[in-house]
């Protein structure tokens, strides 16, 4: 029995991303269509014209600090990189996660941290510890934004959540870290060229603690970039902000790691509608959602654009 679900699930793997896209494609046009006179109906003053534009340097600022925790972790592989211009190389490829496969940024940061010296086993080991101490840092926010933000959540919701953020601090130790790369090196990198790499080799490496935390500075600017997106289109209370810091947190972990969406497309957004559409009107919801993904592309492409320029001035020169 076990042999024949794994054969029928090896048919229809390859169908399945297809299957996550067009559920969310499905959920999200329904949504759409349901309140399109909502959409239609957001008008945006210069305040909130200003307020986005806010929400696109914070955004962009994120890329930028995102690269800089790369190099956080590759010292931590005890290497010693040039922090400008790994920063550089992470947002030239930061843009290739859209293309089919959701590989390429990752293989293209593989190949230059090779061209400069790095060790194909320590340029894999870092590009696979990042997603997993980001999706460590969005899952602890999550956790604290909606512990926070829910009223009278009671002691069974705060048990939940320590244990949980437990559970999640024990498992970015280094000893089971090596296990989940193993998995995540097949899952992410088994379509590229690259290398397999010996997990074991991250058990000797001291626990990850800097780069987490700054994986939760770069969810937090991420969040703080959405929190903007929705304050350009309808005015927010204090005491919310914990709950949808903590819904855009859990929305973009799942856009992180669900298979099939490059860039977390039409995942985040189905998520994020699903958990605020009750917090706040749905046609604002879908507004906000929809200006972000375009406050983050911009924020990416102007990101790669310029880091591709200076490199073409430092080459020049």
């Amino acid at each position: 029995m076990f042999r024949s679900f794994k054969q029928c699930w090896s048919y229809l793997k390859p169908y399945s991303r297809w299957f996550i896209v067009g559920l969310t494609l499905f959920f999200l046009l329904q949504a759409l269509i349901r309140h399109w006179q909502e959409v239609t109906a957001i008008q945006i003053d210069s305040r909130g014209w200003i307020t986005l534009a806010g929400a696109l340097c914070v955004t962009f600022l994120a890329h930028l600090w995102s690269g800089w925790v790369w190099t956080w972790i590759l010292e931590d592989l005890n290497q010693q990189v040039n922090q400008y211009q790994f920063v550089r190389v992470y947002l030239k490829t930061n843009i290739a996660k859209y293309l089919p496969g959701n590989v390429w940024h990752y293989y293209g940061r593989i190949t230059a941290a090779k061209d400069a010296g790095v060790t194909t086993s320590i340029a894999t080991l870092s590009v696979l510890l990042e997603p997993l101490l980001m999706a460590a840092a969005a899952l602890i926010i999550a956790l604290l934004g909606i512990s926070f933000g829910v009223k009278n959540h009671g002691f069974l919701l705060i048990l939940l959540s320590l244990l949980s953020l437990t559970v999640i601090l024990f498992g970015i130790h280094p000893w089971f870290l090596s296990k989940a790369i193993r998995l995540v090196g097949k899952l992410k990198l088994k379509k590229s060229s690259t290398p397999q790499i010996n997990s074991n080799s991250y058990i000797a490496i001291h626990y990850p603690l800097n780069p987490l935390l700054g994986e939760m500075g770069f969810v937090l600017l991420r969040g703080s970039g959405f929190l903007l997106t929705l304050l350009a289109l309808n005015s927010l209370q204090l005491a919310q902000i914990p709950l949808f810091l903590g819904a855009f947190s859990l929305a973009w972990l799942l856009g992180l790691i669900v298979p099939g969406a490059p860039g977390g497309l039409g995942v985040f957004e189905a998520t994020a509608i699903a958990l605020l559409q009750h917090r706040l009107s749905p046609g604002i919801v879908i507004g906000a959602i929809a200006f972000y993904r375009l406050v983050s592309l911009l924020a990416e492409t102007a990101a790669a654009a310029l880091a591709w320029l200076d490199e073409r001035r430092r080459d020049f020169n």
